[in-house]
């Protein structure tokens, strides 16, 4: 079997490191396979270095739609049995309408779950055979925007735990970070940008800092909102407790020597950030929305905690601190739900059943 997979964001974001495990998982498992990304992007540049088969192609998002022409008579010459789009800047629009055009069956993986009104979601996705959502959260929002569920499939984002280092240096975040072993160091990681929900933490950090004086919050993303959320933590006097790292390719050395994740995202598709810090043995304390529902276990992996409550928020993360036995189960019990319930080589064989399931039909 070959399928191109046409992925057009340009950073390496959660999204962009699925594309790159399924494309090991798919070329392992003997599947030809071919990336289609925008020149000079992130992921073509980690494409390119595993030695997975690139092709770039210029995409300057739903307005263009050269790319549907550039994508259509590149599809006509590669013949593949089947188109996987990833992403939604005209990976999602113009990728389905190229497939059709070149007579080639395709899927979508969708990862967001802001709704669309039911006129765009089947203007959207009238081209594509399968729908994936990364999780039952997203599967709903579709079929409520008038995806029938028959179109639908369910294949949850994964994580490669062990690609996660469990036994970091004991100075990996003196030399990163100049935190010391006395601090207590909270990671957030999220692209900066308001449904993440940064606020709601600076919010309560200032009570909690008086408190507990050793804690420490590195801030890991990049995003529109970085002056803002600078300026809120210097309002806030929190300059010596907020550390912003931006964003870091090699958090999977590092992560397991913080304490706790926190991520207090309004909003969430399904959020690879908190599988990640499960992966590390962290907590996750998040938002009880409905994408975290899914990656958090709560009472055995980390807290969920009504939305936008800074009060609760305040005393989930204070008891994480004065409850460190609690703290290493509830982060040994999240690394062992990650490898059973999102590992990716059960993402990846779902992903072959449904091309074999369309190919044969």
């Amino acid at each position: 079997m070959k399928a191109v997979h046409v992925e057009t964001g340009r950073h390496f974001y959660g999204g962009a490191q699925q594309v790159i495990w399924l494309l090991e998982g798919l070329v392992a498992a003997g599947v030809d396979c071919e990336l289609v990304c925008p020149p000079d992007s992130d992921i073509a540049s980690r494409a390119s270095a595993l030695g997975l088969s690139v092709v770039e192609m210029p995409c300057a998002g739903d307005h263009d739609i050269r790319f549907m022409w550039r994508l259509r008579n590149f599809l006509r010459k590669a013949k593949p049995d089947l188109v996987h789009c990833h992403s939604r800047r005209g990976a999602d629009f113009w990728g389905g309408r190229a497939a059709r055009a070149a007579g080639i069956p395709a899927v979508l993986s969708r990862r967001v779950d802001n709704l669309e009104s039911s006129y765009f979601s089947r203007l959207r996705y009238k081209p594509f055979s399968k729908v994936i959502a990364i999780s039952d959260n997203i599967a709903t929002v579709l079929n409520t925007a008038g995806i029938n569920s028959d179109r639908l499939v369910v294949i949850r984002d994964a994580v490669d735990v062990d690609s996660v280092n469990q036994a970091p240096e004991a100075d990996v975040l003196s030399r990163h970070f100049d935190l010391n072993e006395e601090h207590f160091a909270i990671a957030v990681v999220a692209q900066l940008i308001r449904r993440k929900g940064h606020r709601f933490l600076f919010d309560v950090l200032p009570g909690l800092v008086f408190k507990n004086p050793q804690i420490r919050v590195v801030v890991f993303g990049v995003g529109p909102d970085e002056v803002q959320l600078r300026a809120l933590a210097r309002k806030l006097g929190l300059s010596g407790a907020v550390k912003f790292a931006g964003f870091r390719l090699d958090l999977d050395e590092y992560l397991a020597a913080f304490d706790l994740l926190v991520h207090p995202a309004e909003k969430e598709g399904l959020g690879v950030a908190m599988l990640k810090g499960a992966s590390a043995g962290l907590p996750v304390i998040a938002f009880n929305v409905a994408g975290a529902k899914e990656a958090v276990a709560h009472g055995k992996t980390g807290a969920l905690i009504p939305a936008g409550d800074v009060e609760s928020l305040q005393k989930a993360i204070e008891l994480m601190i004065e409850e460190p036995e609690m703290r290493r189960s509830l982060g040994a019990a999240g690394r062992q739900r990650m490898r059973d319930e999102f590992s990716v080589q059960a993402m990846v064989e779902s992903h072959i059943a449904l091309y074999d399931q369309l190919s044969n039909g």
